[in-house]
């Protein structure tokens, strides 16, 4: 019986270490056609069956009234290229009902899903590059400027600042009472009570999107062009590499029940579908 104990123990082990180094891998299943000018950040709705585009259409940094928000399929075919326009230069995007909330370089626009119509804004004070957005489940609204090194937040419409100390804040997302950052080239969880765990570390400086894959491993992209799967344990493993060929992987969405990631090229003005593996 003993013997057969320790066996057992050590099958277990084997195992265990096996999940631990296996591989996972991104195959891609589509692309749009190059016809969505500088695709920053993409926004997968279930409740609509579509992606929500951010396109800057212009310099990210500038408040030039041409930028907007395109509609695309899940096959991979525009179906409005110009639902929303006359925005500055939309990166991170939530939804919440019926509403549409983007991160605008300087205010978050409240966007009605129906009509496409611009509802309200919500200008964030001393703000300068506003970036990614994330809502948790009570509806707090959390929006990081990577220039001011900040992360604000708008609850019951009224703006304040919710985290600082950072490098260059980019990606968010809430998770249950945590909000993760991802901070160049560094995974960060914040607690309600605001106590920081670096989650992982080492990857590309421009880290810029976040989503959970299963409770505590998550994909986050790096504008230059990598893809990075981070693990329970903390290790980053790099899943795609385009920036040799000059493709960036900026503010992506995912589709958890599918399992399919979509990264924004940005200069290459197309958005690609990845099934993860």
């Amino acid at each position: 019986m003993k013997i057969k104990h320790i066996l057992f123990t050590a099958l277990l082990v084997i195992i265990s270490l096996a999940n631990s180094q296996a591989q996972h891998t991104l195959t891609q299943t589509w692309a749009t056609d190059a016809s969505l000018p500088i695709p920053e950040s993409v926004f997968y709705s279930a409740q609509d069956k579509l992606l929500y585009v951010a396109l800057i259409d212009g310099k990210p940094g500038e408040k030039d009234g041409t930028g907007g928000i395109a509609k695309v399929g899940l096959d991979g075919k525009v179906i409005a290229k110009d639902w929303v326009t006359g925005l500055n230069a939309p990166k991170g995007m939530g939804v919440m009902g019926t509403k549409l909330f983007v991160a605008d370089l300087t205010e978050v626009v409240e966007i009605d899903i129906k009509t496409g119509k611009v509802l309200q804004k919500y200008p964030v004070e001393g703000s300068k590059f506003l970036n990614d957005l994330t809502i948790d489940s009570k509806g707090s609204i959390y929006v990081s400027d990577s220039d001011t090194k900040k992360v604000h937040l708008i609850k019951d419409g009224k703006v304040s600042t919710y985290f600082e100390d950072l490098v260059r804040p980019n990606g968010v997302l809430a998770v249950g009472s945590d909000l993760l950052i991802a901070d160049a080239g560094m995974l960060k969880k914040v607690s309600a009570t605001k106590e920081v765990k670096i989650l992982a570390e080492g990857m590309d400086k421009s880290t810029d999107g976040i989503e959970q894959v299963v409770p505590g491993e998550y994909i986050v992209s790096c504008w230059a062009g990598v893809v990075y799967y981070v693990k329970s344990d903390g290790t980053a493993e790099k899943l795609l590499d385009t920036s040799v060929d000059k493709i960036n992987s900026a503010d992506i969405g995912y589709d958890s029940v599918k399992k399919i990631v979509y990264i924004p090229t940005f200069a290459k003005n197309s958005v690609v579908a990845y099934q993860l593996k």
